[in-house]
């Protein structure tokens, strides 16, 4: 039979990883990595955090060893420290959805409704190889260049509605972003059909996109 105090150690070494999470802004930093590395000044900006507050939300996450670094020069560049880190955050955000009523009411909150019904992974890739279909990435450049979904054209959000033109006039338009809880596809087909263009959005995201081994192709 094991020692008491040898358990107790053993279940606050897995407690470390369970308090780095307990903050919503860490879990918007690892949303955020999980589309690729970054900077610490672009995840500031990105999470509308101060740059030392970043840094010390980046510390915490480090010294539970899910994320790394490397250096660029005279950045230093942020990153998952592995799958199991992005599989981790995907899954507590499925526990919290089944769990807990009040996501629900905070997902429709912050996401809104943009009408129609999603188009799962799956639906995307069938509809890509039988139909006229221009998939459109509206995260921002940097996120489409460290991977993105094969074909997909980017076009920021914040440029969309400057960029309309660059859109075939013609065909369906399916428009994703980070992931499932990501609002940025969800103002883009909002944005669309307020300009009578046909456009739906992939159910989820690159999170998920990768998450299932599917193809993901580099700028």
């Amino acid at each position: 039979m094991g020692d008491r105090n040898d358990k107790t150690a053993l279940f606050e070494q897995f407690a470390r990883v369970g308090k780095a999470l307990g903050s919503g802004k860490r879990l918007e930093l690892l949303d955020l990595l999980a589309q690729g590395e970054r900077d610490v000044a672009s995840l500031a900006a990105s999470a509308g955090l101060g740059l030392t507050t970043a840094s010390a939300h980046l510390q915490t996450l480090r010294q539970a060893n899910l994320v790394t670094t490397r250096r660029d020069g005279t950045r230093v560049l942020y990153r998952l420290a592995g799958r199991d880190v992005a599989e981790l955050f995907a899954r507590l955000r499925d526990v919290a959805q089944s769990h807990l009523p009040d996501v629900q009411a905070a997902r429709l909150a912050y996401l809104g409704e943009d009408g129609g019904r999603p188009v799962t992974r799956e639906e995307l890739r069938r509809l890509t190889e039988t139909s006229p279909v221009t998939v459109l990435d509206v995260r921002p450049r940097e996120e489409y260049a460290a991977g993105h979904i094969p074909g997909a054209v980017s076009i920021p959000l914040d440029e969309l509605a400057d960029r309309l033109a660059e859109l075939p006039d013609d065909g369906h338009v399916v428009a994703y972003c980070r992931g499932a809880y990501c609002v940025l596809a969800h103002d883009a087909v909002r944005l669309l059909a307020a300009h009578g263009r046909s456009a739906t959005r992939l159910a989820d995201g690159m999170l998920e996109w990768r998450l299932a081994d599917l193809p993901v192709a580099v700028a």
